[in-house]
């Protein structure tokens, strides 16, 4: 238990306490709250007032758990803003999923002045017509777009359109953190799904949704976990599933698009609430913070309608930028390329006789483990920063995760031989 004073006498002070505790650093992530109980004595309040002050709590996302298992912050409190966790210096970072800026295109966009006006479309000409030949060419209805900043901007959105807090959402498990902290924050519940190396299990999937769960987040292609992609016949059991639960509606991130390494599979034909999302992040650059979005007629117009209220719209010259990029051959010779450090690794891994958990597409791959966090800091001391899986994972096994896309091809064995040294390191210790 930590010795952070938490003080107040109505749940709103309580849990303002708490938050603020949170937001100096006084309440790291993983701390435990006192039981409520205890904590009711200790400020001498009713246990009812500080019961519904851990709810608040709990329905903010800042944190989890209740009964016997305790209070405690969660991961990511969306009290602050937070860096990326960085690896240590000098380590070659393996840890941070994003892409590789060498292999990001660098055209000049040739509209930059161009400035959307009031009443102009949300989606910029250009940007809708390349956006709708991708959708087509991929089997995915186009006649109803939005432009969002970024994926999870979408996913948010989306969601709050169509659920409302206490609602559960089905996840892939491991998957997303970002996503997970973003549900939990929107006081919706996470259902987590295993997933294997074609994505989200059938089973499991027909299983969450019979108890409930009003929506479901694919990832068809680069899963950001395991690096999991739909084949033919993945897709179709999803989809048989989803026939049997017209109720459920249906995200399906493609945060990797054009640089995943492997076409892209739908669930979203002919379902009433859909929406299909493509970011640029991984394929342009994270700094262009944009996602086109299409889906049913409904959603794309309360996501746009919403929006106009909001922000407006999303810049006329970030559109035009991602045009430009996204015409460049640029986008198809990184594409390649992570698809050569993809193989790579997976050979030298398999050369170790390390069993790895998706890898089919993306910029990723997991590694099931008994004790990620030993092998994790094992690997990393040997050079290589790869990510515990804890942070990617909800009641799924452990596993580390590794990020290939800066990976020369020459440094997988030498990458694998570290991680099978790891390995090997804890067997000895067991005999």
């Amino acid at each position: 238990m930590v010795q952070y004073r938490v003080t107040g006498r109505t749940a709103n002070e309580i849990s303002a306490s708490v938050e603020a505790g949170v937001r100096g650093g006084e309440l790291a992530p993983g701390d435990h709250l006192p039981s409520v109980r205890s904590l009711a004595a200790d400020l001498a309040v009713s246990p009812t007032t500080v019961a519904a002050a851990y709810r608040e709590l709990r329905r903010r996302g800042i944190t989890t758990g209740t009964g016997r298992g305790g209070t405690t912050i969660r991961p990511a409190p969306p009290v602050a803003i937070r860096g990326y966790p960085r690896p240590p210096e000098g380590a070659r970072d393996l840890f941070t999923g994003g892409p590789d800026p060498a292999l990001l295109p660098t055209a000049a966009c040739s509209v930059a002045a161009r400035s959307r006006l009031y009443g102009e479309a949300q989606v910029a000409p250009r940007l809708r017509g390349l956006a709708a030949a991708q959708l087509a060419a991929d089997g995915i209805d186009a006649s109803n777009m939005a432009v969002t900043g970024g994926a999870l901007d979408g996913i948010e959105r989306v969601l709050a359109t169509w659920l409302t807090p206490g609602d559960r959402v089905v996840v892939e498990d491991p998957g997303h953190a970002v996503t997970f902290d973003l549900i939990a924050a929107m006081g919706l519940a996470a259902v987590p799904v295993p997933v294997d190396g074609f994505g989200m299990n059938p089973a499991g999937l027909d299983a969450a949704l019979t108890r409930g769960a009003g929506a479901v987040i694919f990832t068809p292609r680069a899963q950001a976990a395991t690096g999991a992609a739909w084949d033919d016949g993945r897709a179709a059991e999803l989809r048989q599933v989803l026939d049997q639960h017209r109720h459920a509606a249906v995200i399906e991130d493609d945060h990797a698009s054009l640089v995943a390494g492997v076409a892209v599979r739908s669930a979203c034909a002919g379902r009433d609430r859909w929406v299909n999302i493509r970011s640029v992040s991984k394929s342009l650059g994270p700094d262009l913070r944009l996602a086109v979005l299409a889906g049913d007629e409904t959603t794309v117009a309360r996501v746009a309608g919403r929006q106009a209220l909001g922000t407006g719209w999303v810049s006329y010259a970030l559109q035009e930028a991602a045009a430009d990029l996204w015409s460049d051959p640029a986008v198809a010779a990184a594409a390649a390329t992570y698809s050569l450090r993809r193989e790579a690794l997976l050979a030298a891994l398999a050369g170790q006789g390390i069993t790895v958990t998706g890898g089919r597409s993306g910029l990723t791959c997991w590694i099931p483990v008994a004790d990620e966090d030993r092998v994790a800091a094992a690997v990393t001391a040997s050079g290589w920063a790869v990510a515990p899986g804890r942070r990617f994972r909800i009641a799924s096994p452990p596993g580390i995760r590794i990020c290939f896309a800066t990976l020369d091809p020459a440094e997988a064995a030498p990458l694998a031989t570290a991680l099978a040294a790891a390995l090997r390191s804890r067997a000895a210790r067991l005999d």
